[in-house]
């Protein structure tokens, strides 16, 4: 039996999609080669290999502190986005609420908005309140543009779901806690999960609105990066950069581990 020929469409198809890759991988290959390159500027072909920059990153305070806080943030708006947004999605797809297409929209707006006019007008808000800027309000303002993301994807696993499976077990005697728990729950994990992802990610690289909202010797790591490249650049910002993209892939690799990703393809 002959080989397949030539397929044009089929080597144009490969073609693209191998560009797409490199041309959104090759940011991320640059700034593996700035953390590792010894000289303090961006170098090609590199003239060593080293750690230093790591080492300058994990032993500063300031770094160091930022990087704290941004961890605990991110995790404080995964928890609250997976909570609202849940029970948000759950709310619009089963509680026949008028509307309820137009509260999608609204539930959503957040990301229609620049991220940093949604800063400012917190900003403003705080400051006219009397509130100042403490550390709830800045995860007040990060969970308010990561709960859409949660929404999002718990509402596309309700659009396929099959509520006879819950209607089985309510007629085989469960109570309506145990179908929500038992049932319910586990069927959606997927999509809240899978949001939960996108939230805390938003959140931890989150920029404009901590901007507005962080206090001096309070900031987050992405507005320490940003104050320190006024004043210098070198491979101490590859390096936090680099430690942002592994603590984002840890994530996914972690609830892969854990909870398995292949249930989220469908999304």
């Amino acid at each position: 039996m002959s080989g397949r020929g030539f397929d044009p469409g089929r080597t144009a198809y490969y073609t693209l999609n191998g560009a797409i890759l490199v041309f959104l991988l090759a940011p991320i290959a640059i700034v593996a080669v700035f953390a590792l390159n010894p000289t303090p500027y961006i170098s090609f072909p590199p003239t060593g290999i080293t750690l230093r920059w790591f080492e300058k990153f994990f032993t500063s305070g300031e770094f160091m502190g930022a990087f704290w806080l941004s961890l605990k943030v991110a995790v404080i708006v995964l928890v609250l986005s997976m909570l609202i947004g849940g029970l948000c999605a759950l709310g619009l797809a089963r509680g026949n609420l008028p509307g309820s297409r137009v509260l999608t929209a609204f539930f959503m707006s957040s990301l229609m908005l620049p991220a940093i006019l949604t800063g400012l007008a917190l900003f403003q808000l705080y400051l006219l309140s009397g509130i100042g800027r403490p550390v709830w309000g800045l995860v007040m303002g990060h969970t308010l543009v990561a709960v859409p993301y949660v929404l999002r994807t718990t509402l596309a696993v309700l659009h396929n779901f099959d509520r006879r499976i819950e209607e089985a077990a309510a007629v085989h005697g469960a109570p309506p806690w145990r179908v929500f728990w038992e049932v319910t729950l586990p069927l959606i994990q997927p999509g809240v999960v899978a949001g939960g992802i996108f939230a805390f990610i938003v959140s931890f690289d989150q920029f404009p609105i901590s901007l507005f909202l962080v206090l001096p010797k309070g900031e987050t790591l992405p507005v320490v990066l940003f104050n320190y490249m006024k004043f210098d650049l070198d491979g101490a910002i590859a390096a936090a950069s680099m430690v942002s993209i592994l603590m984002a892939v840890s994530v996914v690799v972690l609830l892969e581990k854990v909870i398995g990703l292949k249930a989220y393809v469908k999304l």
